[in-house]
C-alpha cells in the first residue's frame, strides 16, 4: 500500500509499523510488505532501526516503537489490513527534553538485555511452569505412598515410628516425624541415608492405621518434594549442574525484571504519544492492551509481543523479585538487607535451661531455623540424625505443643541432636492461612522452652513468607499453580516474540535474509543533560552492586556496545 502525495508521486519508504513517509523524496529500499522498486532509481540506505534516509530530508528521530518520521509525514494505513483506520503517528520530542535520549536508551537496553539473556529467561520460563504443577502431579504419580488404605483410629506415633525403624534397621538415623494430617494420609517418618543429595532425607510411609509400610523414597527440603518434584525443581534451580548452574537461574530472574520495565517504559511512552481523531487514537490504545488481529507480519508479532507483555507485567516482576531471593550472589544481599533492617522471622530458641537434665534431648541447631528461612522448601537443610531416641517422646512433646500454638495437622517433630537442646514441633501448612507457628519442648521436663508465633513475625517476613510460597505454588492450591503456568509460559512466548521481530526486521531478499535487525541508534546517553546521566549511572551502580549478575550484564552491554558500534561506524 501507498500514501497520497503531491504532484509526480513516488513510491513511500513503508516503515515496518506500516505508516508511510513524506512526499517529494526518492522511492527507499523496499521493505517486506510487497512494495516495489520505482525504476531508475537507487535505493535508500536504511538506517539501522529500518527508516530510509533521502536526499533531501535529514534522518527522522526513530520513535521507540520502531517508526519513523519526517518533516511532512502524513497518516499511512497498517500494513496488511485494507480500509484499517489511520495508524497513530509519533509525537515529536522536542530537541533535548528528556524523550530524546530517554526512549532510546530504554530501547537500546531492552534489545540488547532480551538478545542476551532471552534463551536463559526462556528455559527458567520453561521449568518453572513444569515445577508449577509437580505438587499437584505428585499427588498422581505417588498415590501409593501418599494414601493409606487402613481405617480406624490411627496408633500412636511410638508405633508408627518403630515399624519404619524395622525397615531401615542400621541403615540411617532417625530426623524427624511428620504425622498423617488427615484421615487417609500416610505418617513420613524421616531418616537419614546414602546416597542422597543436599537437603534430602529417606521417608518411609506408614499406614497409621495399621503401621503398614506404604513406601520408601526420598524427599526434598521442608516442602517434602518427592522425586518428580525434586527433578524438576533442580532444572528450574541450576539445569541440574549444582552452583554453577544456579548462575543460569540468578542471570534468568535478575534481568527478567530490567527487560520488563524497560518494556513497561517503552510502552508507556508509545501510549502517550497515541494521536490521531478520537476513535484511531482509542483504538490505538487498545491495541496496546490486546493484540490486533487484523495486523500481518512484523506489526502482528509487535501487537502480540506488547500487549502479553503489559498483561503479563505485574507477574512477571513477582517472579523476578521472588526468585532473586533464591539466587546465591543476590540472594546473600536480599538476606543481608533483610538482617539489616529487622525483616527476618524470629529463630525458635532450642537451648535448655541449665537446670534441666536434658536426657531426653533436643532438637538439632538448625532445626528450629527451618521454620524462619522462607526458601526451606527448596534448599531447607535436613537435620543430623539422631540415635537412642524413645519413639513414645514424639506423642507426649506433640500432646505439650498442641496445648501451645500448634493447631494444624501437618507439623514437623524433630528429636534431639544432644542434650543440650529441646524438641521442637514446626507447623509447616504453606497455603492459606499459613500456619508455621513453632514450640520447642524440653523432652525430659516436658516443659515448654520457647514458642514463635507467625503472627508476630515482621510484616516483611510475612510477606516474604507468602511471597515464596506463592511462587512455588503452594500458597492457593491448583488456582496458584494454573496462573504461574499461564505467566510461565506467556513470559516464553514473549521471549519467542521478541526474536521473531529481531529476525523480522533483517534487510529482505536473498543472502540479506540472514542478517537479523539491528537495534536503536547509539548516542542516547551523549543527548542526555548531566543530570540525566547521573541518574542513570547512579541507577546502574546501585542495581548493579546489589544484583551483580546484572552489573556484570551492564558492563558486558556497554563494552560490546561500543565495539559493534564502532565497528559499524568505520564500515
Amino acid at each position: 500500500m501507498s500514501a497520497s502525495a503531491p504532484p509526480v508521486p513516488a513510491p513511500a519508504d513503508p516503515s515496518r509499523d506500516g505508516t508511510a513517509d513524506a512526499p517529494r523524496t526518492p522511492p527507499a529500499d523496499p521493505a517486506r510488505d510487497g512494495t516495489a522498486d520505482a525504476p531508475r532509481t537507487p535505493p535508500a540506505d536504511p538506517s539501522p532501526n529500518g527508516t530510509a534516509e533521502t536526499p533531501s530530508a535529514p534522518p527522522a528521530d526513530p520513535a521507540r516503537d520502531g517508526t519513523a518520521q519526517t518533516q511532512s509525514s502524513t497518516p499511512a494505513r497498517e500494513l496488511g489490513a485494507p480500509g484499517a483506520l489511520p495508524a497513530p503517528r509519533a509525537e515529536r520530542v522536542a530537541p533535548g527534553g528528556i524523550g530524546s535520549w530517554l526512549g532510546p536508551l530504554l530501547l537500546r537496553l531492552h534489545f540488547w538485555a532480551a538478545i542476551v539473556v532471552g534463551p536463559f529467561i526462556l528455559v527458567a520460563a520453561l521449568t518453572g511452569a513444569a515445577y508449577a504443577l509437580a505438587p499437584t502431579l505428585e499427588q498422581v504419580v505417588y498415590a501409593d505412598e501418599l494414601t493409606a488404605p487402613g481405617t480406624g483410629p490411627a496408633l500412636p506415633l511410638a508405633d508408627q515410628v518403630e515399624a519404619a525403624e524395622r525397615v531401615v534397621g542400621d541403615g540411617g538415623e532417625l530426623v524427624a516425624v511428620r504425622p498423617a494430617p488427615e484421615p487417609g494420609d500416610t505418617t513420613r517418618v524421616l531418616f537419614t541415608g546414602d546416597d542422597l543429595i543436599e537437603s534430602q532425607t529417606r521417608a518411609i510411609f506408614v499406614d497409621p492405621a495399621t503401621a503398614e509400610i506404604r513406601g520408601d523414597l526420598p524427599v526434598y527440603g521442608t516442602s517434602g518434594s518427592l522425586p518428580l518434584r525434586t527433578t524438576i525443581s533442580d532444572l528450574h534451580r541450576s539445569l541440574g549442574l549444582g552452583d554453577v548452574g544456579r548462575l543460569y537461574s540468578e542471570l534468568a530472574a535478575s534481568w527478567l525484571g530490567v527487560v520488563v520495565l524497560a518494556g513497561l517504559g517503552l510502552w508507556i511512552a508509545r501510549r502517550l504519544r497515541a494521536r490521531g481523531p478520537g476513535q484511531a487514537r482509542a483504538r490505538a490504545r487498545r491495541d496496546l492492551v490486546r493484540p490486533d488481529v487484523r495486523a500481518t507480519g512484523l506489526r502482528r508479532l509487535f501487537s502480540w509481543h506488547a500487549s502479553v507483555g503489559i498483561v503479563l507485567t505485574v507477574g512477571a516482576l513477582f517472579l523476578s523479585a521472588t526468585g532473586i531471593t533464591w539466587s546465591q550472589h543476590a540472594g546473600d544481599n536480599v538476606t543481608a538487607l533483610r538482617a539489616a533492617l529487622s525483616w527476618t522471622a524470629p529463630t525458635l530458641d532450642t537451648a535448655l535451661p541449665a537446670e534441666s537434665t536434658g536426657t531426653a534431648g533436643g532438637a538439632a541447631p538448625d532445626a528450629a531455623d527451618v521454620a524462619a528461612d522462607p526458601h526451606a522448601g527448596h534448599h531447607g537443610a535436613a537435620a543430623p540424625g539422631v540415635s537412642d531416641v524413645d519413639p513414645a517422646r514424639f506423642d507426649d512433646v506433640l500432646a505439650v505443643a498442641r496445648t501451645v500454638n500448634v493447631d494444624t495437622g501437618l507439623v514437623e517433630i524433630k528429636p534431639p541432636a544432644d542434650a543440650d537442646s529441646a524438641w521442637t514441633v514446626t507447623e509447616i501448612k504453606r497455603s492459606w492461612p499459613t500456619q508455621v507457628d513453632s514450640t520447642a519442648v524440653d523432652g525430659a521436663t516436658l516443659a515448654v522452652v520457647d514458642r514463635t508465633d507467625f503472627a508476630d513475625h515482621p510484616l516483611m517476613a510475612k510477606l516474604a513468607r507468602w511471597g515464596v510460597d506463592t511462587h512455588m505454588g503452594t500458597m492457593f492450591g491448583l488456582p496458584n499453580q494454573l496462573l504461574l503456568v499461564v505467566t510461565a509460559l506467556g513470559v516464553a512466548a514473549m521471549v519467542v516474540f521478541g526474536y521473531l521481530m529481531w529476525w523480522r526486521r533483517g534487510p529482505a531478499g536473498g543472502a540479506g535474509r540472514l542478517r537479523a535487525g539491528r537495534p536503536a541508534p547509539a548516542g542516547a546517553l551523549v543527548r542526555a543533560p548531566w543530570q540525566g546521566l547521573v541518574a542513570v549511572v547512579a541507577v546502574g551502580l546501585v542495581v548493579g552492586l546489589f544484583l551483580p549478575m546484572v552489573g556484570l550484564g551492564l558492563v558486558v552491554f556497554v563494552v560490546v556496545d561500543a565495539l559493534v558500534t564502532a565497528a559499524r561506524t568505520r564500515a
